[in-house]
């Protein structure tokens, strides 16, 4: 054989090993062998949430900044840096696992978009939480806080709601919209012809309420109760047209898909709770009315606990 022949054929399993894990492609058809819940994955995705970032103002609450320098990161801040850190590998990790080939430039958009916008919640949520120290009053806009009014000069009042233009919407957005996109992304390739498929495993079941819970608090803590709607009813149409093709939402798929669905309840327990509360109605204007429970805390809880 030509040197140069046996060379194009050596080097053709490499090229082809490259092109395969560049466009992220299967071996093996999903559909054609039975999916597993991925438990280890929602697992640890799930107690993360959890710790570091539900956690994650009851550790500002626990540990009060009077132990601490106000020019010095706390434990809550420390607790959002190593959340920064380790939720990107997350969801390339629930990305790995996904049955259905993605656009790895959608996927790297994604994360880079989501380190950016949890980077600047962290800012907006330390300053949040000084200011709470100082007697701010979460229930109440910038201007209207009495330890506002009293700032020198008052132009600073203008310096605040920036930052919280930035915090509430440029950092909100831009951390939960990557993130609810790649769960879409993920769901949309969580299906199968298997019928058995259909029921999720008892440990999808252990998982299911503090998964639900979270989402619960990502809707009301960031606002975002229009993108999450939307990518629920984006999940519900997925699953209306995969089954005109014969297939079914896997264990995976429906452990989102109720997750969400148990969420979207909470919620509704959450606004009818507080639909009557006129200091809140003022705070929350407009149609969508989801009251945060960071002001609930500053408006009924915190001067109880403070007794």
């Amino acid at each position: 054989m030509h040197p140069s022949v046996r060379q194009r054929h050596d080097t053709a399993p490499h090229l082809t090993f490259l092109s395969s894990h560049r466009h992220g492609a299967k071996d093996v058809d999903s559909s054609e062998k039975k999916p597993q819940f991925h438990f280890d994955l929602w697992c640890f995705f799930t107690i993360h949430n959890w710790v570091l970032d539900f956690g994650r103002p009851i550790v500002m609450i626990l540990f009060s900044l009077k132990g601490f320098p106000l020019n010095k990161p706390t434990v809550g801040e420390y607790f959002h840096m190593v959340y920064n850190i380790i939720t990107p590998f997350l969801l390339l990790k629930l990305i790995d696992r996904s049955p259905k080939t993605l656009p790895l430039w959608a996927v790297y958009l994604c994360i880079i978009t989501f380190a950016m916008g949890t980077s600047i919640k962290l800012v907006g949520d330390s300053m949040n939480h000084r200011l709470l120290v100082s007697g701010y009053q979460l229930h109440l806009s910038v201007r209207e806080n009495p330890i506002m009014k009293s700032l020198n000069p008052p132009s600073l009042v203008e310096s605040f709601e920036l930052l919280y233009y930035y915090d509430e919407n440029f950092g909100r957005f831009m951390w939960y919209i990557p993130f609810f996109l790649i769960l879409f992304l993920y769901f949309s390739g969580c299906f199968t012809v298997l019928k058995e498929e259909k029921r999720m495993p008892m440990p999808a079941w252990l998982l299911l309420a503090p998964s639900s819970l979270y989402y619960w608090y990502l809707v009301t803590e960031g606002q975002i109760f229009i993108l999450f709607v939307f990518t629920f009813f984006a999940m519900t149409a997925t699953v209306m047209h995969k089954k005109h093709k014969g297939l079914v939402p896997d264990s995976n798929g429906l452990f989102l898909l109720y997750s969400f669905s148990v969420a979207l309840v909470l919620l509704t327990v959450w606004v009818a709770c507080l639909w009557n509360d006129k200091i809140l109605r003022k705070k929350y204007p407009g149609v969508i009315y989801i009251p945060e429970p960071w002001a609930v805390y500053t408006l009924h809880i915190r001067d109880k606990l403070s007794l």
